[in-house]
């Protein structure tokens, strides 16, 4: 397997903004129609979502993409 390149690595918030609406990743997943595992995979960065399975998880967590996903190249001039 080829090692990502900086642009994409990213990491995301979605287990910090699950916690925040009292979600596990299995109602996550429900909401969003995937498998608890996709969940899990995109959280520690193992997966990197659709365009559209993105949308769906900002929408189901009430926050903007670019709040949930943050790519390597972004962290260091936008921190949150």
């Amino acid at each position: 397997m080829a090692k990502k390149t900086k642009e994409e690595e990213f990491t995301t918030r979605i287990k910090e903004l699950r916690a925040r609406y009292n979600l596990t990743q299995s109602d996550l997943a429900k909401m969003v129609n995937v498998r608890r595992e996709t969940i899990l995979y995109i959280e520690k960065g193992k997966y990197n979502p659709s365009l559209v399975l993105a949308h769906k998880i900002s929408k189901a967590l009430n926050s903007k993409i670019d709040e949930i996903f943050l790519f390597a190249d972004d962290q260091d001039t936008n921190p949150i």
